[in-house]
């Protein structure tokens, strides 16, 4: 962790890279050289005689000043792209996922669905490694293209049809840091329970954090994700060992469909939170070399996600396991969340240190939220050239802001909200995925040569938008009909299962639904239009 803040503390000071963590030409050993200088003429620009001029000019001192990213979503060219080191792929999704966030989303399959572990471990197993090669394989377009994820949207669902999923990502960036922020929150006051800390101010405290760190952009999220999943993944460790004796697997105890029921519904939740990588994932490869192997950035990004995903999920899914008659942690969990269940796990056998512990665990979520963050202010400038007049740290601010506001609105339903939130961001993202694979295998040939990358941002050069408008249209139809919330339970939900929740297939109807009617209306426009 020292190393991770020195390292910050440098890279503030030398804005131009020449920390040695930035120096090297290996790409098994370096990890980012600036380039001596870099010349682009961002869109933002149009900016620097308008309203937003006088913020443009502090943005042009905080970039020679400070190293702060002014680039947005403009195309980063290949002579531009100095970053080599993919393994930081690798360091990025483990820090990004080492996280409670990732410890609380195991347990839900015993809190909402009544899981016993061994069902619960299989389902975590199965749908991580499966799901997880759909966002691994989105990083490898940022490399390959240098263009942001979203920015890249437009090339499947036009100019102006993207528009419906950048409202929905800046929805999720904004969802998902509501959700870690509470849930760090949480294990932040539960840690101080001699002098409780207010939830509200745990979160403002994580808040601030988080936008330090996006402020500065591509660089510095790298290098503090670099290092900040280790000393969290030792204390994950330690939970282990404070829990392990009170673990209770047991044998199955659900079968037919109410095995079938929770398996489905626990595994949307579980592709609610992997997919909600797959459209951002390519935002933190667009400065690696187009040379750079692609299988090898594949295979980081792959393990990045599934060691601490499943890992901390079988955690989470074993230490619900521990509410016996040996120990007293139900009652925690239902008093303080999951802030309780790890306060029961390090405080009551480790007293003080044990809370130190809990502190840091809470502050981890900051590694979550940033990608959220960053990539909220990429997402945001995709909405058209006058959101690109915007400096990509200003948007940080706002949606800083937003999330904040939100999270100490919500800070009393966590569970809700998370299990919610999960499910919708599995509906919409199953679409998105669907569709931007069966454009670039199908109509691209899987070829990175059949996009004119440099023609992004022109709507004549990109698909008119029918295809993938009545694609997503279709997709919610899917959706609708097959979702199972705490606050609508679909038609065909409600026949699979018991009653009153039955069954979510929200995300399988909500691929087969897009995909029958994207297809072969794309094919059909391409056709028409020839593009």
């Amino acid at each position: 962790m020292s190393r991770g803040v020195a390292v910050l503390t440098d890279l503030a000071a030398d804005p131009h890279g020449n920390h040695p963590e930035y120096k090297g030409h290996d790409p098994e050993k370096s990890s980012y050289e600036e380039p001596a200088q870099v010349k682009y003429e961002a869109v933002g620009a149009k900016g620097r005689t308008g309203f937003m001029a006088p913020a443009w000019k502090v943005m042009d001192v905080l970039e020679r000043q400070l190293g702060v990213e002014a680039r947005g979503i403009e195309r980063v060219p290949p002579n531009e792209r100095h970053h080599v080191a993919i393994r930081d792929n690798f360091t990025l999704w483990m820090s990004a996922n080492c996280t409670v966030s990732t410890f609380a989303l195991g347990t839900l399959g015993a809190s909402v669905w009544r899981m016993d572990f061994k069902t619960a471990a299989l389902t975590i197993l199965f749908f991580n490694l499966i799901t997880t090669l759909v966002p691994s394989y989105f990083a490898t377009f940022g490399k390959a293209l240098g263009v942001r994820a979203l920015a890249f949207s437009r090339f499947t669902f036009g100019y102006y049809a993207v528009l419906i999923p950048t409202i929905l990502n800046l929805i999720a960036c904004i969802g998902w840091s509501v959700i870690n922020t509470i849930a760090g929150g949480l294990v932040l006051r539960a840690a101080t329970h001699t002098h409780r800390l207010p939830l509200t101010a745990a979160i403002i405290i994580i808040a601030v954090a988080t936008l330090f760190v996006s402020f500065f952009g591509y660089k510095i999220v790298h290098a503090y994700e670099r290092y900040v999943w280790i000393p969290v993944a030792v204390i994950f460790f330690i939970v282990l060992g404070q829990s392990a004796r009170y673990y209770e697997a047991g044998s199955f105890t659900q079968s037919g469909v109410d095995a079938a029921s929770g398996v489905l519904s626990f595994g949307a939740a579980i592709v609610g939170f992997v997919f909600g990588w797959s459209s951002l994932a390519g935002d933190y490869t667009v400065n690696m070399p187009v040379e750079a192997s692609t299988s090898k950035l594949f295979l980081w990004t792959y393990l990045g996600m599934n060691i601490p995903m499943i890992l901390l999920e079988l955690l989470g899914a074993a230490c619900m396991t521990t509410f016996n008659q040996k120990t007293t942690w139900a009652d925690a969990y239902d008093n303080e969340s999951i802030g309780g269940l790890l306060g029961a796990t390090l405080q009551g056998p480790m007293g003080g240190f044990g809370s130190f512990l809990m502190i840091i665990l809470g502050l981890s979520i900051i590694a979550n939220n940033i990608p959220n963050i960053y990539s909220f202010a990429m997402t945001f400038q995709v909405l058209g050239p006058w959101a690109q007049t915007i400096p990509r740290p200003i948007l940080s601010l706002f949606a800083t802001i937003v999330y904040t506001a939100l999270a100490c609105a919500g800070q009393h339903s966590f569970e809700t909200v998370l299990d919610n939130l999960l499910l919708f961001l599995g509906y919409w993202l199953s679409m998105y995925c669907t569709m931007i694979l069966i454009e670039h295998f199908v109509f691209r040939g899987g070829k990175w040569s059949n996009y004119d990358v440099d023609r992004y941002d022109q709507a004549s050069s990109l698909p008119v938008g029918i295809a993938a408008f009545f694609g997503i249209a279709a997709g919610w139809a899917g959706a609708v009909i097959g979702m199972s919330t705490s606050f609508y339970v679909g038609p065909v939900a409600i026949k699979i299962g018991s009653p009153p929740f039955g069954t979510d297939i929200g995300f399988p109807l909500a691929i087969g639904f897009t995909g029958i009617v994207f297809l072969p209306l794309r094919y059909l426009e391409k056709k028409k239009f020839g593009r």
